[in-house]
């Protein structure tokens, strides 16, 4: 797996992560970073622009970092937690990444996805989520359904977000909860809908009628927190 950007290269480094190899901008600049690279014996590679461009899609600042694939936790251990957030089939690293990095700023440890039709954790979502991703515990499971069915068992209330629902600042965010953040363009899906305990939406007064995911995710995170 590929990560890339300045920040992520120095929070690795910093961190003495396993690096497999680095892979420079053939007019990389940023000494501190070559030379903790060269301490940490790590094999630097330079390439030129478009062998750069080729390896990732994104901003990589004339760095990329092979590192090994992201190790998912087991679910068991990502519900030992008060507060867990679920993604409903995201489908944007972008918004993937914002939303870790949310969660990590709020105290939230825990997240849960779907393994089709989901952005997994790949180098943007890496990169966005600016290190946090590596204060996560992120599990990846076969069907949400199921899923939000057996937390439930073990004590949890779901709250899922959408545009038809309770004020989000009217819910009971006591006890052990899951929020449920949809799909960027659908939503929540239908059958992740009919098994959540509450629905809480977001009031909209301008023309806009829905915010972006990470956004809302960030909204209710903190009003979940806040309400504790």
């Amino acid at each position: 797996m590929y990560a890339y950007g300045k920040n992520v290269a120095k929070e690795m480094l910093e961190k003495k992560e396993e690096i497999e190899k680095a892979y420079l901008y053939q007019n990389f600049k940023d000494k501190d970073i070559i030379n903790e690279l060269e301490k940490q014996n790590i094999k630097i590679v330079y390439l030129n622009k478009n062998e750069m461009d080729y390896k990732v899609n994104g901003n990589h600042q004339g760095i990329i970092l092979e590192t090994k694939e992201y190790e998912y936790t087991d679910i068991d251990e990502t519900i030992n937690e008060d507060i867990v957030v679920i993604l409903d089939h995201l489908e944007d690293p972008h918004n993937f990444g914002a939303i870790i990095r949310t969660c990590e700023a709020a105290g939230i440890k825990s997240i849960i996805i779907p393994k089709d039709r989901s952005v997994k954790v790949n180098g943007t979502v890496i990169k966005v989520s600016v290190g946090t991703i590596k204060d996560m515990k992120i599990s990846i499971v076969n069907n949400l359904v199921n899923t939000i069915n057996m937390m439930k068992k073990q004590g949890f209330w779901i709250i899922g977000t959408d545009m038809q629902g309770t004020d989000y600042k009217q819910i009971d965010y006591s006890g052990k909860i899951a929020l449920v953040i949809g799909n960027e363009g659908k939503g929540l899906s239908r059958l992740t809908k009919e098994n959540c305990d509450f629905i809480a939406s977001i009031p909209m007064k301008g023309k806009v009628n829905s915010l972006n995911a990470s956004v809302a995710a960030a909204l209710v995170i903190y009003e979940a927190v806040r309400n504790r």
